[in-house]
């Protein structure tokens, strides 16, 4: 492997770290936030990225643990697919890259990206509900406004998914040819 590909794979691995942090930090946040608002429902105003849902959570708390629920689902999906990443690009090897275990990860990628993008539409109709019903959620497009994105993105993740699979079973064929 040249010393282009090590630079790329290096900077790749240091930002999808980064990005698990960044992550990782907010679904920390948002699990601190929504253990507080049981216990403490009158700091709900104060929740993390000036969250304001009291108006929800006076006017119907199944309203607001649904809509949080969606949140914390959603993030929490979101560090755990970076995981994944930072462990595909841990394990794979550009001298032989199409083996069982990339091709898994890559799978598993594109399942977590279909989920989150389909939950996060869900999330999406259910706070437009809301929303009609009267309830205030400007608040919380900012947590699910890319669920078109994630689903095209599974699409082309499976493809190459798929891809890798085909490999897998052609390079499987030729190492017992050989």
């Amino acid at each position: 492997m040249s010393n282009t590909n090590n630079f790329i794979f290096t900077g790749l691995k240091i930002v999808a770290w980064i990005i698990f942090v960044g992550l990782g930090i907010e679904a920390g946040a948002l699990i601190v936030n929504f253990i507080v608002s049981i216990y403490k429902p009158e700091f709900v105003q104060n929740l993390y990225q000036k969250l304001d849902l009291s108006a929800m959570f006076n006017r119907s708390q199944w309203a607001f643990y649904g809509m949080y629920l969606f949140i914390l689902i959603i993030a929490l999906q979101k560090t755990y697919l970076f995981y994944v990443l930072i462990d595909l690009l841990d394990k794979l090897d550009l001298t032989k890259p199409f083996n069982e275990s990339v091709a898994s990860k890559i799978s598993l990628i594109s399942y977590l990206t279909f989920s989150i993008g389909l939950l996060s539409y869900i999330a999406a109709q259910s706070a437009h509900n809301f929303q009609r019903k009267g309830y205030e959620i400007d608040d919380l497009h900012g947590f699910w406004g890319d669920s078109e994105a994630f689903i095209l993105m599974a699409a082309v993740v499976y493809v190459i998914a798929t891809i890798f699979k085909r490999g897998v079973e052609i390079q499987n064929e030729n190492d017992l040819t050989v």
